[in-house]
């Protein structure tokens, strides 16, 4: 089988994603879930989430964890050559073939990632693809994914949205205007349960916080 590495968010469209990988039980086999933390804060780079729930999602669903740290500030040009590193050092020598993520429908993002993998032999892999978000949204909820809103864009979405749960009754207070899976950066999600999980993640809502334009849901970890 063609091992992958999942591109990890921490949120609900990575999860869904690894969850379908998961179902190609004859041509993918997920090795390990990849994501960045930043720099001196200790948290995931756009979510905000800690590493320490980071670690738990590793731990419920049972895959190893690649970090690449990261440092704050990062320009554009640091983020670029760490990550070559990283795929040079790390993902082909572990004789990986495909980097899978949860992107939907955002051309630039994709022909991003198409080009910055494209000096390498591994390929990306885009299993949600163009799916209609609305439903989406609703399937993910339907077949037992739980999550918190982490993080919004409070130029797009109103603050009491963060910190609540992704759940039919967010998708249904959503202004008009906003995708129902936040593509396009108006909010981001924590998964705490999962069908992908042995147990669900303790978790309770610290401060809300404004950091670099956006509105984050400070979670913790309820050990």
């Amino acid at each position: 089988m063609n091992k992958v590495l999942m591109s990890w968010s921490t949120g609900k469209d990575s999860a869904y994603t690894l969850y379908k990988l998961k179902q190609s039980k004859n041509e993918f086999e997920v090795v390990g879930l990849f994501t960045t933390l930043t720099m001196p804060f200790d948290r995931t780079s756009i979510h905000g989430v800690r590493r320490k729930l980071l670690e738990a999602q590793a731990k419920q669903i049972n895959l190893p964890l690649c970090v690449l740290e990261i440092p704050y500030p990062c320009s554009n040009e640091q983020y670029e050559s760490l990550m070559k590193n990283f795929l040079t050092t790390e993902v082909l020598r572990a004789g990986i073939s495909y980097i899978a993520f949860g992107d939907l429908f955002l051309e630039d993002i994709r022909h991003y990632r198409e080009t910055k993998l494209s000096s390498t032999s591994i390929q990306p892999l885009f299993p949600l693809w163009q799916q209609h978000t609305s439903s989406l949204a609703v399937e993910m909820i339907d077949q037992g994914f739980k999550a918190i809103i982490t993080c919004i864009d409070p130029k797009k979405l109103d603050i009491s949205f963060v910190g609540r749960k992704f759940d039919k009754d967010f998708i249904q207070d959503l202004p008009s205007d906003i995708d129902p899976c936040g593509e396009n950066g108006e909010f981001h999600t924590f998964v705490y349960d999962a069908p992908l999980f042995a147990n669900p993640i303790p978790v309770s809502i610290g401060k809300i916080v404004e950091r670099d334009g956006s509105t984050f849901a400070d979670l913790i970890f309820k050990e």
